[in-house]
């Protein structure tokens, strides 16, 4: 009854009066329908493959006046076409004569008020429109249609296609949606230079296959970019996207790289790298030099070159030479050797420790002359570094007593001979003053005796010089430093003034020797001299005597 109205209307023109009269037209044919529809169904169902789908369907008599014979499901896949599926009979039972439903419809309840039926295991040949039909009496058959539509899911793919590069639009991707119910769309993002082409084909079952080519002008630069192939269908949740990077090959271009411009005679090590862009990778790679073979000095792995030394040899002309299916480049480099300098950096530095070296041992040295001098100003000026004896003198029982003090000088002569007709370098008489317990405190001359040098009395035989003093092996190395000439006269000057005015003669005598007396039988004296003054004629004489 709809359709009869929806055709009327289109037939016939709209205009103010007749679209009053279709209007009403439309209800009267309505409320016939509404009054003479007894079989309720689905209007319209939707299912996938494997699935199964239950088709109502249901008698309505208000007056109970009609009688229901039996109960029939008939499906139309196409205009035309009516096949018998599924029949029910109150005293006959059930039938199911279309083999291609054996087995998978049955009848949900065994009434021929609710014949409704389910469908098992769909295929998608199974989709059109399912009509339950009744027999009855008096008012002959009653009928309502559902229409079923089976939805297929499409199996998306997107692959590239490798293509060389050229000046020709060829096919660089294709992307396709397979057996697909409705009919998939597919978009390319982003179309950078490029285009698209669309055809779909229409499967046996009702489904449809759609497929995308991707067409460009390829080039070098458009290997490895990437384009999205984009697919939506109603029976997806969100659109399907997949990203293909393009293959485009093409031969080689090549370049070489690692000169600097500073290959001087002697650099070892030196590198030059051949880089090449290929697609496919290139299989070959040569080195050559203008000059001739390559020499011993040269190693080549692969793409690398290395000079281990670089010499006159390598004053030439490198080429490197790439090969792929494709093709064929070389590109080439031109080395100049230069003669060898010297590294500023380095001579400065070198520079530098030298100096530094230097510096370093003048500091050193100039360190140990202070040292040595000032250590020598102090035993000048100091006393002998240990308690050695200085001078012994024999004697009885008092050996052994160093409470004796003991006045010597030695003086010079000049010129002229002593008594014993001594040189004028003799050393004179020996004068000790002795302070004991018994000490008369008198003056007494006594002989001079060393312990190593054995020094001769004056009576028996020379009396020592001053040169035999100073050489003298019982004196220390400090006792000798005494003897320097070039001390200072004002300090002796002043600690020989401390000596005046001995005896009522007025003899003025120097400071005393320290005289210390021995235990052995022999007699022992180890005298200390302490500023010792040399005189015009040659002689020297010790000012400052030592106290024991």
């Amino acid at each position: 009854m709809f359709r009869m109205a929806r055709d009327y209307a289109a037939r016939w023109p709209l205009s103010p009066m007749r679209n009053t009269w279709l209007v009403a037209v439309a209800i009267i044919l309505i409320t016939q329908d509404i009054g003479a529809q007894k079989v309720r169904v689905d209007d319209k169902l939707e299912a996938y493959p494997t699935e199964s789908v239950d088709l109502h369907c249901e008698f309505i008599d208000g007056g109970g006046k009609t009688k229901l014979t039996q109960v029939s499901w008939i499906w139309e896949p196409v205009d035309g076409q009516r096949d018998n599926i599924a029949v029910y009979h109150p005293i006959y039972g059930q039938s199911f004569p279309n083999l291609a439903f054996k087995d998978r419809v049955v009848f949900l309840h065994n009434s021929l008020e609710n014949p409704s039926i389910k469908i098992s295991n769909l295929r998608m040949s199974d989709a059109g429109r399912y009509t339950c039909e009744y027999a009855t009496y008096p008012s002959g058959n009653e009928q309502g249609t559902t229409t079923l539509t089976m939805l297929a899911k499409p199996k998306n793919s997107a692959t590239v296609v490798t293509v060389q590069a050229g000046t020709k639009s060829v096919v660089v991707a294709q992307c396709e949606a397979v057996e697909g119910k409705p009919a998939a769309t597919i978009k390319w993002l982003p179309p950078f230079g490029g285009n698209h082409s669309m055809s779909t084909t229409n499967g046996p079952d009702g489904t449809v296959t759609v497929r995308s080519e991707y067409r460009l002008v390829p080039t070098p630069a458009d290997n490895g970019r990437e384009v999205t192939c984009m697919i939506d269908q109603r029976t997806q949740d969100r659109p399907w996207v997949y990203p293909v990077k393009l293959s485009v090959e093409y031969p080689p271009s090549v370049s070489i790289e690692g000169y600097d411009n500073n290959w001087y005679v002697g650099r070892s090590d030196v590198v030059l790298l051949c880089l090449a862009n290929a697609n496919p990778a290139p299989t070959t790679i040569t080195w050559t030099m203008a000059s001739g073979p390559l020499p011993d000095t040269v190693e080549v792995d692969g793409n690398k070159l290395t000079v281990r030394k670089v010499d006159d040899t390598v004053n030439t002309t490198f080429t490197c030479e790439v090969k792929n299916k494709h093709g064929a480049s070389s590109h080439q480099i031109t080395t100049v050797v230069i003669e060898a300098f010297e590294d500023p950096s380095s001579a400065g530095v070198v520079a530098g420790a030298v100096i530094g070296s230097l510096l370093a041992l003048v500091l050193v040295v100039t360190l140990i002359a202070v040292l040595l001098t000032r250590s020598r100003r102090q035993q000048r000026r100091g006393y002998p570094n240990s308690g050695d004896s200085i001078a012994t003198g024999s004697g009885g029982s008092n050996g052994g007593d160093y409470g004796n003090k003991a006045r010597l000088l030695f003086s010079g002569t000049g010129n002229s001979s002593n008594k014993n007709g001594a040189g004028a370098n003799n050393i004179g008489p020996i004068y000790t003053y002795r302070e004991g317990c018994d000490a008369t405190g008198t003056l007494t001359e006594k002989a001079s005796d060393y312990h190593h040098h054995h020094l001769h009395h004056p009576s028996t035989g020379n009396p020592p010089s001053a040169h035999d003093i100073l050489l003298s092996t019982e004196m220390v190395e400090t006792d000798r430093r005494k003897f320097d000439l070039d001390d200072s006269m004002d300090d002796e000057e002043e600690r020989y003034d401390r000596f005046g005015g001995v005896g009522g003669g007025g003899n003025i005598l120097p400071p005393a020797y320290h005289v210390r007396r021995g235990h052995g039988a022999e007699n022992e004296m180890d005298v200390y001299l302490d500023d010792m003054e040399s005189q015009r004629d040659g002689s020297v004489i010790s000012r400052t005597a030592i106290y024991v």
